[in-house]
């Protein structure tokens, strides 16, 4: 249900901007791209925190801060949490769910770079504190969790580039996951350690 959202939001504001940029662009009034960076500084989050609303909320929360170091690199940090009752590594499609969830928070670090236009790629790493819970919400175990990301996507600028929408795709892998439970690991065992997942993030510069 929740990648269902996913991939039904990315697909309908991916077509909205496309076509919202070729037919007003006199709307989104770009600056003129020589001369120094005017706005290093970025905040942002995902619209997947849309999925909040929903019944079976993953409880998902990001913040971002981007800082430009030239017009084509950008490093930047996010604060993340969420929770989750399956294997990552079929998250979304899962035959068996854990007998509880996981309540995991990270503080990341990433670089992005610009290719051509606004085409990206972007490399980000993220370490994340696990708290297992059972099914009747009880804290049990604690686990560590690091997270890497590899992404590549497309960033839409508006309003003289001081806003922005990049609608991407991302390979995840967690080479390090620790202290499962033993009922938890039992769920867990022989699933993948990486998935492919589309991303929709936003932000405004400063």
């Amino acid at each position: 249900m929740i990648m269902k959202a996913k991939l039904l939001i990315l697909l309908i504001l991916t077509i909205s901007l496309v076509f919202g940029q070729s037919k007003s662009s006199n709307f989104f009034l770009l600056p003129n791209k020589e001369g120094p960076i005017e706005h290093r500084h970025s905040l942002g989050s995902s619209f997947f925190i849309l999925g909040n609303f929903l019944d079976d909320s993953p409880e998902y929360y990001l913040l971002t801060y981007g800082f430009q170091l030239t017009k084509k690199d950008r490093i930047f940090t996010e604060f993340n949490t969420w929770k989750y009752a399956e294997p990552l590594g079929t998250y979304g499609k899962s035959e068996e769910f854990y007998p509880g969830f996981v309540r995991a928070w990270g503080i990341g670090f990433g670089y992005q770079r610009l290719h051509w236009k606004g085409l990206f790629t972007s490399f980000q790493g993220t370490p994340f504190l696990k708290q297992y819970h059972d099914t009747n919400d009880n804290q049990t175990e604690k686990g560590f969790q690091l997270y890497l990301q590899f992404v590549a996507g497309y960033r839409f600028k508006f309003f003289r580039e001081r806003f922005y929408v990049e609608p991407a795709y991302a390979l995840k892998y967690w080479p390090i996951d620790t202290n499962f439970p033993v009922d938890f690991a039992k769920v867990e065992e022989g699933r993948p350690k990486h998935i492919f997942e589309p991303s929709l993030n936003f932000g405004f510069k400063f």
